[in-house]
């Protein structure tokens, strides 16, 4: 059961401006719309599980839930793994975010009733400037844009929620576009460094 993964999250969902659900607030996550469509692209720099090297993998979650909030549950999910993962990696990698392993990762899927078959994919991130963009073979694209005041500053996001004292929230991210062939159009995005573990 034991894992660890280091690296890069880019969250995107359709609520208006910043997922409430990361504050992990029931009364204050509520869904802009009364449901979410969400995307979470993992890019994974370091880690394993189970002895397996995970290391320059890329995973990709489209999930959506019926709302009003994300405690509510009852969502549908798919996991895309990277064409390049190997089948232990591929393996590996299905478990810790359907949940199955434990760790932080395991409180989002626990909000997922309906997991759809994984599947691979190719997973294409660039970055230009204040822009991260990602392919996620024919399925759909994500592209955030940093969000800043009127000075170039952008804003962090300490402690609380989902966000305890070993992460920050890097909310200077905001999507400008999210399309995929399941869910729709979402607007809210933000960016975080990733690091779980579970032993």
């Amino acid at each position: 059961m034991a894992w660890e993964l280091q690296g890069h999250l880019t969250e995107a969902c359709s609520c208006n401006m910043f997922c409430p659900c990361w504050f992990a607030v029931p009364e204050q996550m509520v869904m802009d719309q009364g449901w979410c469509a969400g995307s979470f692209l993992f890019e994974i720099e370091g880690g394993e599980a189970e002895g397996v090297e995970l290391s320059g993998r890329r995973v990709t979650v489209l999930a959506h839930w019926p709302g009003p909030t994300l405690f509510d549950g009852n969502g549908t999910a798919r996991i895309f793994i990277d064409d390049g993962a190997d089948e232990d990696q591929a393996r590996e990698l299905a478990a810790i975010f359907q949940g199955q392993k434990g760790g932080t990762i395991e409180i989002l899927a626990g909000t997922i009733s309906e997991w759809l078959p994984v599947e691979r994919a190719s997973i294409r991130t660039s970055r230009a400037g204040d822009v991260i963009t990602a392919n996620i073979g024919s399925v759909g694209e994500v592209s955030s844009k940093a969000l800043r005041d009127d000075e170039g500053n952008g804003f962090t996001l300490r402690g609380g929620g989902f966000v305890n004292r070993r992460h920050e929230v890097d909310g200077s991210r905001h999507a400008s576009r999210v399309r995929d062939d399941l869910w729709g159009q979402g607007r809210g995005a933000h960016e975080r460094s990733l690091a779980g573990t579970a032993r």
